[in-house]
């Protein structure tokens, strides 16, 4: 009666290229198969299964080592290269679904970058997550949400209030109390604080937005906090602009405390006593989020800044 077959295999598996490494980086049998975690007789059978896919001898079997034939030493040297790309792909698989790779586009006002609040959140994440790209545009705020809730844009740092669509959400990272800019030949420009009470007869310079958004609406607030409606007869596209406008004596201008550390020429910045509106900075994102790096910084976000510090 005829021996029965051996079970040939039939299919190719990077298991295989791993017990052939270990073998030949061992050079023995029983050491090889301690490492793989598996019995001996199985790891000689699973190099004869090897041998039986690629149709070739591996190894010479007239030596009492374990030595390689020339399509065996091949065979290593190209599994070795396979086995160490497969491993890396795998490990790049797993940092993608941790968040720890990919890729974040984030907006932001001009206004953010002088609060620090861009350049220390980004720091921080980036010495985190130093595999994940970040790609930063300065954006008016309501194009900002426009983008984040047709998914073209990730992030965005905005200055509310602002009307936030359905899909987004803002969070609160800091609130800045008010700053007045004076002319330095305003006649209250010489102290270090003034009652926003004081400047009822001034004319106001707004940002051109909606008077219902951002720091424009901040002004209003403040002054109807202070008994009064104050006169706004000009907006500026940026602090910049309007800051120059208020330097040559066109106005005052209120405005968040960071942005005195914008020193032009012929601007004073004073602090306003009795007022309790702040500026706040908030950060925009999908309620709803696939990507594993945003959700990533949208963690470090909420670790790092919830709830609201005071500026």
């Amino acid at each position: 009666m005829a021996a029965p077959k051996k079970p040939r295999a039939t299919q190719f598996e990077l298991r295989h290229l791993r017990y052939f490494i270990a073998l030949v980086e061992e050079k023995n049998f029983e050491r090889a198969a301690a490492r793989l975690g598996i019995a001996q007789p199985g790891l000689s059978q699973q190099i004869r299964n090897l041998e039986m896919l690629v149709g070739l001898p591996l190894l010479d079997r007239s030596k009492r080592s374990v030595q390689l034939t020339l399509s065996g030493q091949v065979l290593f040297d190209e599994a070795r290269k396979i086995v160490a790309q497969t491993d890396a792909t795998l490990a790049q698989l797993r940092r993608v679904g941790r968040g720890q790779t990919g890729r974040i586009s984030i907006g932001y006002v001009a206004s953010v970058a002088y609060s620090g609040v861009l350049t220390e959140s980004l720091s921080s994440f980036r010495s985190e997550y130093p595999d994940i790209e970040v790609q930063l545009v300065e954006m008016e705020m309501r194009m900002q949400l426009g983008k984040i809730a047709e998914g073209e844009l990730d992030f965005g740092y905005i200055r509310p209030p602002v009307t936030v669509p359905s899909g987004v959400t803002a969070m609160t990272v800091l609130r800045e109390p008010l700053v007045i800019a004076l002319s330095q030949n305003h006649p209250l420009a010489s102290g270090q604080e003034v009652d926003l009470a004081a400047l009822s007869g001034e004319t106001f310079i707004a940002p051109r937005q909606p008077a219902d958004v951002g720091w424009h609406s901040n002004t209003l607030e403040a002054c109807q906090a202070a008994g009064f409606k104050p006169t706004i007869s000009a907006t500026g596209r940026d602090f910049t602009t309007i800051a120059s406008m208020v330097a040559v004596g066109l106005g005052a201008a209120v405005g968040p405390q960071s942005l005195s550390c914008l020193q032009l020429p012929g601007v004073r910045y004073l602090r306003l006593t009795r007022n309790p509106v702040t500026s706040d900075l908030a950060v925009a994102y999908r309620k709803t989020e696939s990507s594993a790096a945003v959700r990533a910084f949208v963690a470090h976000q909420r670790a790092k800044y919830a709830p609201a510090k005071a500026g």
